[in-house]
């Protein structure tokens, strides 16, 4: 009896011990080919060549940043052209900008980051809540931490459809995705668990414009887009002359969406003008300080501190993806988006090297996200958690295909002392 227990005992500590490995090996991506080796650019964008052409029937739009520069691009459509000035809708990468806008008006002193964000609406309240409202601050906003429920997820509006009112949209948002709730309130305790919100960044819409009188759109390109160069760049409107052809995962041309959730999931941009979004959170090359005059330098690290942690990696600033840890004190940081029915983007920089990626794409609903987390692991030796959860059933069979073979290796064991017993 006591041997069989040992036994149990062994393989129990066995199987921890192979989880907390396989755990760690994915992490640092012990399995993973690197895409080219470290510093080549043209080696990686043609190893990712090789995954769009495999992966994608639709567009895309690619560039590599060192130091700060354009080291290397790649275009390509299986229809109309794309260049470096072709304007994609970015889906949710647009939530890092309209945190941009809101930290404008924090540095201006026109807004308290850690005061409630019902203190600056004039056109809508939160709903009354079992919780406080008053726990839903700017701050937890931006980090998705403010305790909203919504779970947006905007689909848009199809062309000749009658675009919401924003205020009727956070009651609740008619072009919510099938997952998605919809309503904006406070559905559990602000501060305590992190849960994505898109309905807290139509929230943060409203703010800007309550607290400013002035249009979302106006407002950003104001105080945002155009000081930063990026002057095709706009929420509404874009330039039909400029923008890319939408396409669905099945290669055809798909529905052109518009969005009253504008700060969550409207930006439209180009990888010109985006190559200087990147390039202003970095000094510049004549002494230009990051930010550009947009934001201080103090407040971009603000914005890339840590404020939450997923299954103990940190993942979230203020209105910024924390992708991965760069082995200088920060992160490489950015956004992804993905806008029904294929687009995906991605934008990361690491602020201490000045190496970024820009990916905009549609036809294939991960595909820009894929390329941005090889670019990730490429870049710092770390596998990302977006691709982490990507390559979940891989490594899931790792796991498995270990925890079978410790079993069966118990088994065996026993089964011989039984006999030479």
């Amino acid at each position: 009896m006591a041997r069989a227990v040992r036994i149990v005992v062994a393989t129990l500590l066995l199987l921890a011990a192979w989880i907390a490995v396989v755990a760690m090996g994915t992490r640092d991506g012990w399995w993973r080919p690197l895409p080219a080796p470290h510093g080549d650019v043209a080696g990686f964008i043609t190893a990712e060549k090789a995954r769009y052409l495999t992966e994608s029937k639709g567009n895309i739009a690619l560039a590599v940043l060192s130091d700060g520069h354009v080291a290397g691009t790649y275009f390509n459509a299986h229809g109309r052209p794309v260049d470096g000035a072709s304007l994609f809708q970015v889906a949710s990468m647009s939530k890092w900008f309209t945190a941009f806008g809101v930290m404008r008006l924090v540095q201006d002193g026109r807004i308290d980051l850690d005061a409630p964000v019902s203190r600056y609406l004039k056109r809508w309240k939160l709903p009354p809540s079992q919780f406080d409202n008053n726990g839903a601050t700017v701050r937890r906003v931006l980090a998705h931490i403010a305790g909203l429920t919504d779970g947006l997820g905007y689909r848009g509006f199809p062309p000749g459809s009658k675009l919401q009112s924003l205020p009727d949209s956070l009651t609740h948002a008619a072009d919510a995705m099938p997952f998605a709730d919809g309503h904006v309130r406070v559905g559990i305790e602000p501060g305590t668990k992190w849960q994505y919100s898109g309905g807290g960044y139509a929230l943060l819409q409203l703010l800007i414009e309550d607290v400013t009188g002035e249009d979302f759109n106006a407002y950003m390109r104001k105080a945002v887009l155009i000081p930063l160069g990026m002057t095709h760049s706009t929420f509404v409107d874009p330039d039909p002359a400029h923008l890319a052809v939408f396409y669905g995962p099945d290669g055809k041309p798909a529905i052109h969406y518009k969005f009253t959730a504008l700060a969550a999931a409207s930006l439209y941009t180009s990888v010109d003008d985006l190559t200087r979004f990147l390039q202003a959170q970095i000094p510049g090359p004549h002494g230009e300080p990051a930010g550009r005059g947009v934001l201080k330098p103090e407040t971009l690290k603000a914005m890339r501190v840590v404020t939450t942690k997923i299954y103990g990696i940190p993942i979230w600033g203020l209105g910024t993806i924390l992708y991965a840890p760069n082995g200088k004190g920060g992160f490489v940081v950015g956004h992804d988006g993905n806008n029904f029915p294929a687009i995906n983007t991605t934008a990361r920089i690491d602020p201490a090297t000045g190496d970024g990626i820009i990916v905009l794409s549609s036809g294939n609903g991960t595909l820009a996200s894929e390329i941005g987390g090889d670019w990730t692991w490429w870049h710092t030796g770390i596998v990302d958690l977006p691709t982490i959860v990507f390559e979940a059933k891989s490594t899931l069979i790792i796991l498995a295909a270990g925890a079978i073979l410790i079993v069966l290796a118990a088994i065996v064991f026993a089964w011989r002392g039984r006999r030479r017993a």
